[in-house]
């Protein structure tokens, strides 16, 4: 589950296969193919090089539009909606960002409060040091600690699922620093499973309940959750996840992964459940202001480049990059867990887009540009350049 620059630069089965069905439109406020012709052949694109089917929602405030290409369920005519379920990945750790936000503008803590203030003794094994590590560090990602092995994982508890502090230490013992805390970026689900420990010591509250309180409720978002551990549904309506290969560019062979993996494998890093509206309408609110104060809203903007030279800023729970189809930059994310891969981006005048596909490819070839393709088209589309 890894997050990429937006200049963005297996199980197999044979259970079924099928070709990309025609492009459709979705919604209120649907939009004709012929308006978004761009964004519709980057959608393609997308699909081909993804999923059984792909699907964006996009709009500008006063308009609203979704496109499917593909098909939600192998073997069936089945286009992506907007208001469908899926597993939103990585793209969790934004909603983890804000939920700790929520705790600074309440005096809870500084951002730059090193994390073994909170959490005493955690942080500190295997060579790092809590006392130097901040809370800032760990939403940027610039804490030093490297991504933990994806493909093993530690005991699952008695219950079934994961446990934050199993997480976190899986984490920690797999590797030493890979880096001095602030020397440079990192990606790390280790950081945002250590973020939600101190999120459930300083709210009292399980990282799940505390972020859809804080966060999903006040924005009364009717779809989007975050399961407890053992807990593998996936309500409908929903997008079905597939493991498999494409063929011949167009043909999909794999087999339905919808709940056969543990979503708190991943956790306060990426276990959360919503919809393409529904998660546009967060970074939406995220970065208008409507979250969090403004002051703490400009902290989770305000980044530092990814890579020397590079043009996209590694944000706190957010990632600015540039457009490379018109003019300005929008803020981003995106995640990917078995079954998915999504990705959302949202400009400051408004304009956003939101898009999956159903499938993780497998951590070498993950559609990451293809996926920006269709982003940034669809908010090109809108910006009258």
């Amino acid at each position: 589950m890894s997050l990429k620059t937006a200049r963005l630069p297996l199980v197999l089965g044979l259970a079924a296969a099928l070709s990309a069905m025609p492009l459709a439109a979705h919604a209120a406020h649907a939009a004709p193919d012929a308006d978004h012709t761009a964004t519709a052949a980057a959608l393609r694109t997308f699909n081909l090089a993804g999923g059984p089917g792909a699907g964006i929602h996009a709009g500008d405030g006063s308009t609203a539009w979704s496109l499917s290409s593909g098909t939600a369920t192998l073997n069936a005519q089945d286009p992506l909606g907007p208001d469908e379920r899926f597993r939103i990945g990585s793209q969790s750790k934004t909603f983890t960002a804000a939920t700790v936000l929520t705790l600074v503008d309440e005096g809870r803590l500084k951002l730059d409060d090193p994390i073994e203030s909170h959490l005493p003794g955690v942080v500190s094994v295997n060579g790092y040091d809590g006392t130097r590590i901040t809370v800032r560090q760990l939403l940027r990602h610039f804490s030093g600690i490297p991504q933990a092995n994806t493909v093993n994982a530690p005991a699952q508890q008695s219950g079934g699922g994961y446990s934050l502090a199993s997480l976190v230490q899986y984490g920690l013992d797999g590797a030493p620093p890979a880096a001095e805390p602030g020397a440079r970026f990192i990606y790390s689900n280790t950081n945002y499973e250590i973020l939600g420990m101190l999120i459930e010591r300083l709210t009292g509250q399980r990282v799940e309940e505390a972020v859809m309180r804080r966060v999903v409720e006040p924005l009364k978002l009717p779809n989007t959750s975050f399961p407890a551990p053992g807990d593998r549904s996936l309500p409908g309506p929903r997008i079905n996840g597939y493991a498999g290969v494409r063929f011949i560019g167009t043909v999909f062979i794999g087999t339905e992964v919808t709940t056969a993996h543990e979503p708190s494998r991943f956790y306060a890093s990426g276990a959360m459940i919503s919809t393409m509206r529904d998660v546009a309408a967060f970074y939406r609110a995220l970065v208008g202001g409507r979250v969090v104060s403004a002051e703490s809203t400009a902290e989770m903007k305000r980044g530092v480049p990814m890579e020397p030279g590079s043009p996209s800023k590694a944000g706190l729970g957010l990632v600015e990059a540039p457009l490379s189809s018109c003019a300005g930059t929008f803020w981003t994310y995106n995640g990917g867990v078995p079954g998915y891969f999504t990705l959302t981006g949202v400009t400051e005048d408004g304009r956003y887009a939101s898009t999956v596909t159903n499938a993780q490819m497998g951590l070498s070839n993950q559609p990451v540009n293809q996926g920006y393709g269709a982003l940034q088209a669809a908010l090109c589309e809108g910006s009258g350049t």
